[in-house]
């Protein structure tokens, strides 16, 4: 999968809890099986959620004597746009995929990092509480009323990058709204989140996608830093979780992204000769 630079996938929401972190974590270690090589560049010095994960997953593997596909990570601790220009920079010529994991907040750099994204995804739950981010609703008719903030934000940022499309080369910005925990939300709810995805889809120009159900699995993953797609190391799976894996590889295959559309042996081969990359 040669690449000059690579991919830029930018997970972001100012909203907590919608599984932005987790659904970072698992794509990224999909493309690792995928005999891809990641980096994961976490901009929350804080909470750092991405890398904690990461570090789970390397003392796992330490405690096991296993050695998964797994990606790099780093946390930034920098403090200027101009710095995380540079560490991105950096980072995506070793690599052919950049996943960013943007803090759930609004700052610069987070502003930032959603104009240099080749692909943009923001997780949501299915909820019209989550659904306000991007856009507001007749309270009678559920019919859009008009673009909230982050929606005007992300427009904003794909009218500037327009430029970086040009001058560098880069592919236009795809931005995906993927829907997390749609098994938990009631079917008539579910049908109104749908027509108004659908609706404020074809004004502002993003793709809807299915993501990651609501299962307790993904929460009981994290103190391993394992995924769903390390079979062999998970113990005995309910049929729920293996019909979590088939959610995941759903949602990577419907991101679309550069070169992973590889046959079932290529994966399998690439997968062994992927190499073990270190959490910094």
């Amino acid at each position: 999968m040669p690449r000059k630079t690579a991919h830029r996938i930018v997970f972001a929401n100012e909203k907590g809890g919608t599984g932005k972190s987790t659904t970072a974590v698992h794509v990224a270690v999909a493309l690792s099986y995928l005999g891809a090589h990641v980096t994961m560049l976490d901009l929350d010095p804080r909470q750092r959620t991405s890398h904690r994960y990461m570090e789970n997953r390397f003392h796992t593997m330490q405690r096991r004597g296993v050695e998964l596909p797994t990606p790099a990570c780093e946390v930034f601790k920098g403090r200027s746009e101009q710095a995380l220009a540079l560490k991105i920079e950096k980072l995506e010529k070793d690599c052919d995929f950049l996943i960013i994991d943007n803090p759930g907040r609004d700052d610069p750099l987070a502003r930032c990092a959603v104009e240099m994204a080749d692909t943009l995804v923001t997780p949501m739950n299915d909820s019209f509480v989550d659904f306000d981010l991007i856009g507001q609703v007749d309270p009678e008719s559920f019919k859009v009323k008009k673009l909230s903030f982050f929606a005007e934000l992300i427009w904003e940022a794909r009218m500037r990058r327009t430029k970086a499309t040009i001058e560098q080369k880069r592919p236009e910005m795809d931005w995906v709204v993927v829907r997390n925990r749609t098994g938990y939300t009631e079917a008539r709810n579910m049908a109104r989140i749908e027509r108004a995805l659908k609706e404020l889809s074809k004004r502002v120009g993003f793709r809807v996608v299915h993501g990651l159900s609501e299962r307790v699995i993904y929460r009981e993953l994290f103190p391993s830093g394992l995924t769903l797609l390390d079979k062999g190391h998970l113990g005995d799976l309910g049929t729920s979780h293996i019909v979590a894996r088939q959610e995941l590889r759903a949602l990577v295959q419907a991101l679309k992204l550069p070169g992973h559309g590889r046959s079932e042996s290529g994966k399998a081969e690439a997968s062994r000769a992927a190499p073990k990359k270190k959490v910094a």
